[in-house]
């Protein structure tokens, strides 16, 4: 098996109970057949089994939101999973949704599975993936954002955070101030209060314990937040 089937294979275990595994089950039998796998959790912890099992299911159910698959949208994800797993690693995982986009998924249960199993820390660099592949082709579709909203619902993710998240694909002035999660009327004391808050809230080291490589992914993150507070900064004149 190639890396990214062994982090899923020890997510497994966590995966096959509920919506997820009976997903993801399918989609990896042939591969499970053909190889000696160990499950094992990590209670209290998010692993990068778990993660990478949960955004499969979920990166399938924004991308079906629109009625098509685009092709910026599957170079997207090949991109973010060569990051996490490598060339052969992505292979399998592609070859994975493109198992999981043939059926039908349950975006609420599956949801609210992740929400009970995944970190709060796990699931916003989730939803921030999810965006991305939104905007992949430079516009976020009305029905890709309806369900990735969804998602952030019954994922348990609060509506400021959603809007946060969200605002960090668009630039302009007003997003800025959606990102750090205040308001344009908010003093510059507030303001610097608020960056401090985001910083430590979207750092990289919050999902650290999943590997340096979701490490490096969450930078982009972190960095649209020190962004946002340069903008506003610049508006405001702020030293």
């Amino acid at each position: 098996m190639g890396n990214f089937m062994k982090w899923i294979s020890g997510g497994l275990g966590w995966a096959f109970f509920g919506p997820v595994g009976g997903i993801i089950g399918f989609a990896i039998g042939a591969i499970v057949d053909q190889a000696e796998v160990h499950t094992y959790t990590q209670a209290g912890r998010t692993t990068a089994g778990d993660f990478a099992v949960s955004l499969l299911v979920l990166v399938a159910g924004v991308m079906k939101a629109d009625g098509k698959v685009m092709r910026s949208e599957l170079d997207y994800v090949k991109s973010y999973f060569t990051q996490m797993f490598g060339m052969e690693g992505t292979r399998e995982a592609m070859k994975m949704l493109k198992d999981i986009l043939e059926k039908d998924i349950p975006i609420d249960e599956v949801s609210e599975q992740i929400r009970t199993r995944v970190d709060y820390s796990s699931r916003l660099q989730m939803l921030h993936f999810l965006y991305g592949i939104a905007n992949a082709d430079g516009y976020l579709d009305p029905r890709e954002l309806e369900t990735i909203q969804r998602i952030a619902y019954h994922m348990g993710i609060s509506e400021q955070d959603m809007e946060s998240l969200k605002s960090m694909f668009y630039k302009d002035t007003e997003s800025a101030y959606k990102v750090l999660e205040i308001e344009r009327s908010a003093s510059e004391e507030e303001i610097k209060k608020a960056y401090r808050k985001m910083a430590m809230k979207y750092h990289p080291d919050k999902v650290s314990y999943l590997g340096e490589e979701f490490r490096k992914a969450a930078d982009e993150k972190f960095s649209k937040v020190n962004e946002a507070y340069e903008t506003i900064k610049k508006e405001r004149g702020i030293v």
